[in-house]
């Protein structure tokens, strides 16, 4: 009898494996643990077994019960799972694939325009001898901050400013600035770079704020590096992105972690220089701070700043995509617009 028990705990996991849909595994619980199944036969035995054997007997019966019941409310699940999932396949619908979309044609946008900018820079300054890098958006202090000449008091370490974790010691990162602390700690000069990426803000957003948005910054180190240098790089960035000459005015600038720093303003393509929302009635356009790399900088990246030197910059990403394409609000670059992006197809 125990054999038979056995062999019918076989049977079944044979069955089971073949079981294709719920009606089928209806059908195989009835023909095992049904009044008429093969279990329920088994048992009918009992009466004619010795009191050991029906013992024995009666509690592996149980067991395989209990077995047989467990097995098939796990394939009953994994079938209704099944089925849901191939369901919701054939009848899956995009709720913001709208018929306005469909009309327009505007089943595939193409490349984003920040990425577009992002590559031709990336082209420019690789054809240029730099390296490309890149870095975690989460940072800690260190790398954000006090690698990069900024103490504890700093006002960019304000709640207003930065999304900090609850930890209170990683952040999303401020600026790209921190690729290039990173860089520094690997590399021996001479070197240059570039690091291009999202940054994070907490700040109100208009037409030229966001809380997300992209920079771009670079560092070059070796020895007898000047102002010039600078000048120069930069000068071949803007002339290279823009297609043309652009105006330009460089004007001192503080920052922690160049000395001396500068801002180099580009005047508005937007309106020409007349003034707009997106210059803020100004004519001209913040667009790239940049400066001699701080000592300190250099010390944290393990250089001697006694005998090498170098400069940075920090480029405002999707400002500069405003001014090659016209773009005068900076949230259509991050709405998710397919209306928006698809214009960038051919470009």
């Amino acid at each position: 009898m125990l054999q038979n028990l056995e062999d019918l705990k076989s049977e079944f996991s044979s069955a089971l494996s073949g079981v294709k849909d719920h009606s089928t595994l209806v059908n195989l619980k009835a023909d095992f643990l049904g009044k008429k199944g093969k279990l329920n036969n088994i048992l009918k035995s009992l009466k004619d077994a010795t009191p050991e054997v029906r013992k024995t007997l009666g509690m592996r019966s149980n067991q395989l019960k209990e077995t047989i019941l467990a097995d098939i409310e796990k394939k009953m699940t994994a079938l209704e799972l099944s089925e849901i999932n191939e369901k919701l396949k054939k009848n899956w619908q995009d709720i913001t694939y709208r018929s306005s979309i469909r009309d327009q044609g505007l089943s595939a946008a193409g490349y984003h325009p920040v990425t577009i900018i992002q590559r031709e820079i990336e082209d420019i300054f690789t054809s240029m001898g730099f390296e490309i890098l890149d870095g975690p958006h989460i940072e800690n202090e260190f790398y954000n901050f006090e690698a990069l000449n900024i103490p504890e008091t700093h006002p960019a370490r304000d709640m207003q400013d930065t999304f900090w974790f609850q930890d209170m010691k990683h952040l999303l990162r401020t600026h790209t600035s921190c690729i290039q602390a990173r860089g520094m700690e690997t590399r021996t000069p001479p070197f240059k770079f570039i690091g291009p990426g999202k940054v994070f803000r907490c700040e109100a957003t208009d037409a030229s704020h966001e809380a997300a948005f992209h920079q771009l910054e670079g560092m070059m180190v070796g020895k007898d590096i000047s102002v010039a240098n600078l000048i120069y790089f930069m000068k071949t960035l803007l002339s290279e992105i823009f297609r043309k000459e652009v105006n330009v005015r460089l004007r001192p600038g503080f920052f922690p972690f160049v000395e001396p720093g500068f801002e180099l303003d580009i005047e508005c393509l937007i309106c020409g220089g007349s003034g707009c929302s997106v210059c803020k009635q100004s004519g001209w356009v913040e667009l790239l701070p940049c400066g001699m790399v701080h000592p300190n900088v250099l010390r944290h990246g393990n250089v001697d700043p006694d005998e090498y030197n170098g400069f940075a910059f920090g480029l405002g990403l999707d400002r500069l995509v405003m001014m090659r394409y016209g773009i005068d609000d900076i949230r259509h670059l991050h709405s998710g617009n397919l209306s928006f992006v698809s214009q960038f197809k051919t470009y």
